[in-house]
């Protein structure tokens, strides 16, 4: 496993955490399609959250959130709808968030709604 992916899965299981303190359901994680891949996918009350995560080491540069660009939204959608059909969870409500995490001071900005 690369540094790099090593670096995303920290990242990404503080997310996890996170949510799984505020109630969420974790559904899955790392969904891909050739069109697009989720972070983590969670469910709370009606609504299934996809999540995308970025991880940065310190605040030294732009905003983690900054990195999800109107292309990268529209990858997350598209596989979003994928994995409501492909799971038969077309009934809920979608909501896409973005989770920042700094590693180090271990800080999670989370952004409902992000997109």
């Amino acid at each position: 496993m690369t540094y790099k992916k090593q670096f995303g899965d920290f990242g990404e299981n503080l997310v996890e955490d996170y949510l799984r303190e505020k109630s969420y359901t974790i559904l899955d994680r790392n969904y891909r399609k050739p069109f697009g891949e989720i972070d983590i996918i969670a469910k709370i009350d009606d609504f299934i959250v996809f999540v995308e995560v970025k991880t940065r080491k310190n605040r030294n540069f732009e905003n983690p959130s900054e990195a999800v660009t109107p292309s990268k939204q529209a990858k997350i959608i598209k596989a979003s709808q994928a994995y409501l059909i492909e799971n038969k969870l077309t009934d809920f409500l979608m909501r896409f968030d973005v989770a920042e995490v700094v590693v180090e001071s271990r800080e999670i900005n989370y952004i409902e709604n992000a997109f």
